[in-house]
């Protein structure tokens, strides 16, 4: 199995990411050592059947919204420090939220394995593990948390990861998405083993984000998979245009969870589009 060792060059600007992706291999191996497969294999979830991603992006009584639940963030700190991870997706779930992204990054997001469980527990909803995946065993371990999706990083990644990581995962029945920041990510990752692709319009060199990074990649994505919109959406509008281009999904991440109540929060914003 590729260790992930070759990876494109992320540039001068991949200062963060290269960190984040050197914990994680610590990270990995931290885990291994603690669990193996096979406890993984034998866990509660890890033979449910997981939820159909596309079902429920394209229902009619969704909103095609991936709501967030995320602490923190290397470019803004403290997002949310005190918000119950159950009651908020809860709130989610119930506002017409098509899925949610539960953060399992711990050093840099503020996430644990814990939020995805108790996000779990109580929605029946797909569940978007949101890391940093490089490693089989990372697949493992979100279909043991009774993940539906994960997520693959175009950047952090090898076109051959790609398509490995990403049958790995859909003989695991789990969804996979694949996020991409720019034209040469998106036409040198597509491969078979995906079902959405995510234009994440969050530069993660130097955490500026830009929207017209999705409007100029949508036409670019092939019509077989699901077409995500990642990061910089603040405003129904900016849903509305993003539909009108072709999205069919919206991850929002710090929007609903900077407030006070993120519940609310996502209510509120869902009765104006």
């Amino acid at each position: 199995m590729n260790d992930g060792k070759s990876k494109p060059s992320l540039g001068g600007g991949g200062s963060i990411l290269d960190k984040i992706v050197l914990r994680k291999k610590e990270e990995i191996a931290d885990a291994k050592a603690l669990v193996s497969v096979q406890d993984l294999e034998s866990s509660a979830h890890f033979n449910r059947t997981p939820y159909s991603f596309k079902e429920f992006l394209l229902a009619g009584d969704r909103t095609g919204i991936i709501a967030e639940f995320k602490r923190r963030s290397p470019s803004k700190g403290l997002i949310n420090g005190v918000a119950d991870v159950a009651e908020v997706t809860q709130a989610y779930n119930a506002a017409g939220a098509s899925a949610l992204s539960v953060l399992t990054d711990v050093d840099f997001f503020g996430g644990k394995t814990d939020d995805i469980l108790a996000a779990r527990a109580v929605n029946d909803i797909p569940i978007l593990r949101k890391d940093f995946m490089i490693d089989e065993y990372q697949i493992l371990e979100a279909k043991a948390w009774g993940a539906d999706i994960i997520l693959l990083i175009a950047s952090i990644l090898t076109p051959q990861q790609i398509n490995d990581f990403g049958k790995f995962a859909k003989d695991l029945g789990l969804h996979v998405l694949l996020e991409v920041h720019n034209l040469e990510e998106l036409e040198r990752s597509i491969c078979p083993n995906l079902d959405a692709i995510g234009v994440n319009n969050r530069n993660l060199g130097d955490f500026t984000v830009d929207i017209q990074t999705s409007f100029d990649l949508v036409n670019k994505i092939p019509n077989e998979f699901l077409k995500i919109s990642e990061s910089a959406i603040s405003h129904p509008q900016t849903i509305k245009d993003l539909k009108a281009a072709g999205f069919n999904g919206f991850l929002i991440g710090e929007n609903f969870m900077k407030t006070d109540d993120p519940g609310a929060a996502i209510q509120e914003f869902v009765a104006q589009i």
